[in-house]
């Protein structure tokens, strides 16, 4: 004890004088002995602007475009198309497509991000408990990536489960999003414990809630004669090079298509959102609408699994343009099946996901009965050792 206590002494007189330091040189939060360590989910989806106008569109675009991992061209030459080319003239027609979908609170796609979030931590709390941190932050825009890192961290939160809300893994998507959350790593002295979740394009949960979605579409207005199963694309050079987006994207339609019980021929996956000249992931979505119209086929659905939270690729490029398309080629009726948003079977299979990767860092509230039937075996166990209860 007597040797203990100057030890004591002086490591409390060091962390002291380090709590001094870090608030004085740093942003980061002082670490103070003592403090009950949090478990946050991080959930990131791409991001949007702030408002539907060119001052707005720019920034977002140029951070966008200058990500390496969604352009992966040389910078010396892709600088001068950027900001030459692409920069002043993309971001005006860019903000007449999003006022074609702005939402009176906002962005459907931060709408949506935002819901989503309130309702896992709301049915996190019930399940683990309401320690749990559950944030959202956009890989483009705000908030960013490195604010909310910073206030899970001031939080308290030592152990952070990154969750991007792309199904289906790409390099562009997901990688860009890990990037981002370790490059603000490197930056920290005191780094949380992290864990990733790279996918879940084959989730049971998530593909329940898909075809149950489809379903519920399908109760309301009839079944149509095909449908189409567009995922966001990516060139085709990244698939070569190792991207496993397309087979994870093939997957998920033809599992969707299963469960939905569709021939071979009563279902078409294809990739949208092409850009530049460069080929990409095919069939195209557009060619592939202009080609059905063609064929006079009497009603055609598309639903988009790649996308959970209806944005600027859903409900512009697809119910706007794409119906376009389609009607103007030949087709009769066109229909948009909505993602999946605030489903609760979506909510659900979200908290299954997260849960599944929280393994070990927290303790799961039992539910009533359950905790009943462990209060019973327990008092059994206990009268077995002759205890008085």
């Amino acid at each position: 004890m007597g040797q203990g206590e100057p030890r004591s002494e002086a490591s409390r007189k060091t962390c002291h004088f380090q709590e001094k330091r870090n608030s004085v040189s740093s942003s980061e939060p002082a670490y103070h002995h003592g403090t009950p360590d949090r478990t946050g989910v991080l959930l990131i989806n791409l991001g949007t602007p702030d408002a539907p106008t060119v001052q707005a569109l720019r920034p977002y675009l140029k951070q966008f475009l200058s990500n390496p991992r969604v352009v992966e061209f040389p910078r010396l030459l892709w600088w001068p198309i950027l900001n030459g080319i692409i920069l002043p003239t993309r971001p005006e027609k860019s903000a007449e497509k999003y006022a074609q979908i702005w939402m009176p609170e906002g962005s459907p796609l931060k709408i949506h991000t935002i819901r989503q979030t309130q309702l896992l931590r709301d049915i996190l709390a019930e399940r683990i408990g309401p320690a749990l941190m559950v944030e959202y932050a956009m890989s483009i825009g705000s908030p960013s990536i490195a604010n909310i890192l910073r206030r899970m961290r001031r939080n308290g939160c030592e152990r952070i489960l990154v969750l991007p809300l792309y199904p289906q893994y790409a390099a562009s998507s997901t990688a860009s999003a890990f990037d981002e959350v370790f490059a603000q790593l490197a930056k920290m002295r005191n780094v949380p414990a992290i864990r990733t979740v790279k996918h879940y394009h084959d989730d049971r949960g998530y593909l329940g809630a898909l075809a149950q979605n489809v379903r519920d579409y399908w109760n309301k207005t009839g079944r149509p004669d095909k449908l189409v199963i567009s995922f966001h694309g990516i060139p085709r050079s990244a698939f070569e090079k190792g991207d496993p987006y397309h087979c994870e994207c093939q997957k998920t339609g033809r599992l969707l298509a299963e469960s939905l019980q569709l021939s071979q021929d009563q279902y078409r996956i294809c990739f949208q959102s092409r850009f530049g000249r460069e080929e990409w992931l095919s069939p195209y979505t557009a060619a592939t609408l202009q080609e059905l119209g063609r064929q006079q086929i009497r009603r055609i659905d598309v639903v988009c699994p790649g996308f959970v939270s209806d944005c600027l690729e859903t409900l512009e490029e697809i119910a706007m343009e794409g119906r376009n398309m389609f009607l103007q080629a030949g087709g009769r009726e066109f229909h948009y099946i909505p993602c999946l948003n605030e489903r609760a079977d979506w909510i659900r299979a979200l908290s299954d996901i997260a849960i599944a990767n929280l393994q070990g860092w927290v303790r799961m509230e039992p539910a009533e009965d359950q905790g009943e039937e462990e209060a019973t075996e327990s008092r059994r166990r206990a009268l077995q050792m002759g205890a008085r209860i």
